[in-house]
């Protein structure tokens, strides 16, 4: 089964987050209400340097993904 790149989550036990998850190398999931990112994946020292380098990155396209989705139900 495929997934898209990204996928908006949520959970009514935290009612003010919104969760976004990222489906490919490196998979994570970031809560845009306080940019705190959980990775799914274990790490080598050299994958370990990578991915803080690009973590901001990833950031960026996770909140352009929400802005993008809350959009387009908005124009719904």
């Amino acid at each position: 089964m495929e997934f898209p790149k990204f996928l908006l989550g949520d959970n009514t036990d935290y009612p003010d987050a919104v969760f976004v998850v990222h489906t490919e190398f490196p998979r994570f999931i970031i809560n845009l209400e306080n940019d705190e990112v959980e990775w799914l994946e274990e790490f080598d020292q050299h994958d370990q340097n990578e991915i803080e380098a690009e973590t901001e990155n990833y950031i960026r396209e996770a909140s352009e993904f929400y802005d993008r989705e809350v959009a387009r139900y908005e124009n719904d």
